[in-house]
């Protein structure tokens, strides 16, 4: 028998009555029967003293609470919607500041409460990390941009770091293209062309000895 707040006089009014049940309908009888159920409801068995005190140590132990049960609900609910908050704004922080390179998004990964309501605990932006192709400049300029979106949120995730690193990698690979194309074509433009030197025409030559030859010679007498 379950014995809940106020069990004991339930309890005791019932053994009185047992005690009471197909006795003789003797006066003495009667009279005995009265003062045994006087002495049991003045001076109650122990064991029910202790039955009683049992059961009420276990009600104040008793996990199932209604009151302690709703708490626990209550706190899960808010810590779901505390979560449900970070991870929308962390996932909108990604977006607003990824611009034309976002893929994809914001896509949630979703819980549901004791409420039964869905609440976000994960979520994720797709973003375009490559290079552009034959084009350092805008490489640098997209990687500058990744890393930002990467960045955004006031406490980036783990994966959130690795997408800026490898960003930046990109970037600085970007960088040392850029400088060898610009080295390139520094050189290029400092190079003056070289003149060619004009060919002496011999037989010309030959022609301005014969016919001047003799008109040029100082040393020769006649």
């Amino acid at each position: 028998m379950k014995i809940e707040s106020g069990g004991f006089s339930q309890f005791r009014e019932l053994k009185s009555k047992d005690l009471s049940l197909g006795l003789p309908a003797s006066s003495l009888e009667k009279a005995d029967s009265s003062h045994e159920t006087q002495d049991l409801q003045e001076n109650p068995p122990v064991e029910v003293l202790e039955g009683e005190k049992n059961g009420e140590e276990k009600g104040k132990s008793d996990p199932f609470d209604p009151l302690k049960t709703d708490l626990k609900k209550l706190a899960i609910i808010n810590e779901l919607k505390r979560t449900d908050q970070e991870v929308r704004a962390h996932e909108a922080s990604h977006a607003a500041a990824g611009g034309g390179y976002v893929t994809g998004g914001p896509s949630f990964e979703y819980k549901t409460g004791p409420d039964g309501k869905r609440y976000a605990v994960g979520g994720e932006v797709q973003i375009d990390t490559s290079p552009v192709p034959d084009n350092p400049q805008a490489t640098i300029a997209k990687m500058e941009a990744v890393r930002r979106a990467a960045l955004a949120p006031s406490n980036p995730s783990a994966q959130d770091l690795a997408v800026a690193s490898s960003a930046s990698r990109a970037e600085e690979q970007a960088r040392a293209q850029l400088r060898e194309e610009t080295k390139e074509e520094t050189q290029k433009k400092t190079q003056k062309p070289q003149k060619s030197q004009p060919m002496l025409d011999v037989s010309a030559f030959t022609q301005f000895q014969n016919s001047f030859g003799k008109g040029l010679n100082f040393d020769r007498m006649g």
